[in-house]
């Protein structure tokens, strides 16, 4: 399902204005999408995640993938638990990014549920097996990231280090990225563009619990 998802301006954060500079703009949005985000009740977030599992898994590019980077959401973004047990259970190998040496980023298999903890203050859940090295992300067929907004141009808002930017210029030529968000996290680029800096990696497609949608090349 893909055709009859579209942006929508219902009860979405845009505190964006004329002449703004774009990381003053990143800024302003990332703390309105964060608050609005602590706003949704447990059981919203527990439907939309059995949602979005059901969605993403049906994607082409996931569905055909063997190995599948993936993350284990922080408690107000879109949960991924569902997502991360229906492609094991099909028998994918899931990598999820984790905490390494001198703060550098690295990968981890999933083994299941049990194995994910919050292994540093703020950090996102993150499995407890051998740190597998940077280079492991050349064998990824999809790569599924955290957002917390995409705009229709393929534009993704991340959490504002620049990590998955980064990450996203090191896998191979082809391989599909999925931005996941809640709906009201994806932004119509003609009306509401989210800012943009040269840095910025785009995105292939963006899901949310109610369908998914490819988006433009750039």
């Amino acid at each position: 399902m893909h055709g009859d998802l579209k942006a929508s301006t219902a009860r979405q954060p845009y505190p964006v204005v004329a002449g703004m500079e774009p990381e003053d703009a990143k800024d302003e949005l990332r703390r309105a999408i964060r608050h609005h985000r602590t706003e949704r009740s447990q059981r919203l977030r527990d439907e939309a995640a059995r949602s979005l599992a059901d969605v993403v898994a049906e994607i082409p590019a996931v569905k055909e993938a063997a190995v599948v980077v993936a993350y284990a959401a922080r408690p107000t973004e879109p949960c991924t638990l569902p997502l991360l047990d229906l492609l094991a259970a099909r028998g994918a190998r899931i990598l999820l990014p984790v905490l390494g040496a001198g703060l550098a980023r690295d990968w981890a298999d999933y083994t299941g549920p049990d194995d994910l903890l919050e292994r540093a203050p703020g950090r996102p859940p993150e499995p407890g097996g051998p740190n597998l090295g940077a280079e492991v992300i050349s064998a990824a067929d999809v790569v599924i990231a955290p957002a917390l907004a995409v705009d229709t141009a393929g534009t993704r808002l991340g959490q504002g280090g620049g990590w998955y930017d980064r990450v996203l210029k090191q896998v191979r030529p082809g391989v599909q990225s999925i931005a996941t968000v809640f709906p009201e996290e994806l932004y119509d680029a003609d009306e509401r563009p989210l800012p943009i800096l040269e840095h910025d990696v785009a995105v292939q497609a963006v899901a949310t619990p109610g369908g998914w949608l490819p988006l433009p090349a750039r």
